[in-house]
């Protein structure tokens, strides 16, 4: 690949043009709004300036309902040789631009699996994409050398390539994304009438689960509009373990021996599933999960601190599987909590305390 055409410089489309264009890929920018292809240009994403001929790959990265037009308007002015979009939905575009009886030969359906709770240029990053699923929706009809571009473009970004049917594809974004998005937005909003007393005790279990709620509002809704019959499915399904849970709980104010047990094995039931479905969810590197422990070591607020308890593991020869800071609340210290392989622990506790840190059990 020599040269590509980003069509949308949002979040997504800049990213990938910031990769490829670090990688020696003469990328040109279109956005309906010039400013925003200028914003990307001087971020270093390639130039706003049109290609004198038909680039390599054109990348659509605009919201999901404008794809197919998007995409047609492209392939009939012949300004590509092989066609992506990168929308978070497949099955939809791709019906679309059937029904508009295009020749799809150079087209294949993509979606990569990263992004942020920001939006626009500004947010984009070369790295976006580093290690992140790439799923591409090939078909029979699929040209062989738009599929290899595809490709190129994934390594390029350095994410890593899952081949897919567009509507399983569909079914399975609707499960593990737009649902934790409107779940997450559910919970947020019920902090927004919230006593000032209850917010002030928020700790880091609320700050994971409502993360995601700070989503830009109209974006989801173009999102959610091109799949809403599998989200609803999926949300059917949570709708019912959330009507049994409220039965549970109820069952446990009873004053009947028997309705408190009932309503206890309920609650335990539904957490005992969270629990399975949960170590479903790949570890490390995409490898099967992993149980870590956590050596949590208090810290205060101030610059190089991190970097310290950091070189300080190094030195015990503990790697750091994953971190997370808990932040005390009115208070200029938090806890950093240090997921580590369970042997390690011992290790790790004895030489951070030795180097003069607080350890929290």
């Amino acid at each position: 690949m020599r040269t590509a055409l980003v069509i949308g410089t949002g979040l997504i489309g800049t990213s990938a043009a910031l990769a490829l264009a670090g990688r020696g890929v003469a990328v040109h920018l279109v956005d309906h709004d010039p400013a925003q292809a200028r914003i990307a240009a001087a971020l270093g994403a390639g130039t706003d300036e049109p290609a004198e001929g038909p680039v390599d790959l054109a990348i659509v990265a605009v919201p999901p309902a404008h794809v197919a037009a998007t995409l047609a308007d492209a392939m009939r002015r012949g300004i590509a040789r092989g066609y992506i979009d990168v929308a978070s939905v497949k099955g939809g575009p791709r019906r679309e631009l059937e029904a508009l009886g295009l020749d799809l030969t150079p087209y294949i359906g993509t979606h990569p699996m990263s992004g942020k709770e920001r939006s626009g240029p500004l947010a984009a990053t070369a790295d976006l994409f580093e290690g992140r699923p790439w799923v591409l929706t090939p078909t029979r009809d699929t040209d062989t050398e738009v599929l290899n571009l595809a490709l190129e473009l994934v390594a390029l970004c350095r994410a890593v390539p899952v081949v897919m049917d567009a509507d399983a594809h569909d079914r399975a974004v609707a499960l593990v994304s737009h649902t934790p998005q409107l779940i997450s937005s559910m919970v947020a909003a019920r902090l927004e009438s919230a006593d000032e007393s209850a917010v002030r005790l928020c700790g880091q279990g609320i700050r994971d689960v409502t993360r995601i709620a700070a989503s830009d509002p109209r974006m989801w809704v173009e999102i959610l509009s091109a799949n809403p019959g599998p989200v609803a499915d999926v949300l059917a399904g949570v709708a019912a373990d959330l009507d049994e849970t409220v039965q549970a709980l109820r069952a446990l104010q009873s004053s009947d021996e028997d309705k408190r047990r009932g309503g206890a094995e309920g609650i335990e039931d539904v957490l005992r599933r969270g629990n399975a479905g949960r170590v479903r969810v790949p570890g490390k590197h995409g490898a099967a999960p992993t149980t870590y422990e956590i050596v949590a070591v208090l810290i205060s607020d101030r610059p190089g601190e991190l970097a310290r308890i950091f070189a300080d593991t190094g030195h015990a020869g503990v790697n750091i599987e994953d971190v997370r800071i808990e932040h005390a609340t009115g208070q200029q210290a938090g806890l950093v909590q240090l997921m580590v392989e369970p042997r390690a622990v011992p290790v790790l506790t004895a030489a951070l305390r030795e180097r003069g840190w607080s350890i929290r059990q």
